[in-house]
Parts: structure tokens; sequence; C-alpha cells
């Protein structure tokens, strides 16, 4: 055992977009769960550093860490299984940043065996947000899913 740094290297997915709309309106939408129904399910997003994450009906916990309005959110990430008081994962960050032109979403680390899910499901996330943020009608996630799943070489459970 050595006293010496160790140095590492974490997984990450980042994804860089034009802004789909103004940032008032993309600002709305990544904060306001009710506004993005079938990705975020039942949950809140408490707006100011501290506030607690609840998305996916408990299935996604955080504490958000940055509040900026209509520039920057950023959360801890953590997946809970039903009933779960600790999770089985390791805690991560998620980072959105809005300019006038372009949406910069950032979620590290990721475990490596999850790298490719998760591109699919920031992928689709952020397809989900385009078309609402343009006013066009949502697709389903599961189908979203399903073909960014297949861009990016995950196998879907059925």
């Amino acid at each position: 055992m050595s006293h010496d740094a160790q140095f590492t290297h974490a997984h990450m997915v980042r994804f860089e977009r034009p802004l789909p709309a103004s940032r008032e309106k993309v600002w709305a939408l990544l904060t306001t769960p009710a506004r993005l129904p079938g990705w975020y399910g039942a949950g809140c997003i408490e707006g100011y550093a501290g506030g607690q994450v609840h998305l996916m009906g408990g299935h996604i916990k955080g504490v958000v860490t940055q509040w900026v309005p209509q520039k920057r959110l950023a959360y801890t990430w953590n997946v809970f299984m039903p009933g779960q008081v600790v999770s089985d994962y390791p805690e991560s960050y998620l980072t959105v940043e809005l300019d006038d032109a372009k949406l910069v979403l950032t979620h590290l680390p990721v475990l490596k065996a999850f790298v490719k899910l998760n591109a699919a499901g920031w992928h689709t996330y952020l397809d989900m947000l385009d078309a609402a943020a343009r006013g066009e009608t949502v697709e389903p996630r599961e189908a979203c899913m399903k073909r960014n799943a297949a861009k990016y070489g995950v196998e879907l459970p059925s």
C-alpha cells in the first residue's frame, strides 16, 4: 500500500445539443417534472441548492447542488430499488447547462457496465425534452428508448 495518489479515469456521458427553445422554456421542462411526465414519472425537484430530488416514483433520489435559473442545474443522482433505504449503486452527478445557443448535459461517474445504457437513457430524455420544448408531440418513452438502445447497442429487458 502506498501513501501516494492513485490516478484513475471515471466514465461519463456528455451531450451537447442546440437549444430547442428559449432558456426559460427549457428550464421549466428541466425543473418541473409534471411538464415532462413521460420521462420523470411522479416526482419533484426542489428549486434551490440543497433541495431534494425524487424522480420516477422514488427510483431516482438526489440533492440539488447548483440551482442557477435558466443557466445551470446540478444534482446528485442515485438509483434505488423499491423499499431500499441505501442504494446498491454509487452516487453520481448530473449537470445541465444552458446558454443562448446550446444545452450541455453531463452525467458522471457512470459505472463502466452502464455507460451505453446511460447514454441511451439520456439521449431519450433529450429527444423528449426537444419535442416538448418545440411544442411537438412527445413520443412515448418506451418507443424512444427502444430506438436509442439500438443506436447504442443496448439490449433492453422485455
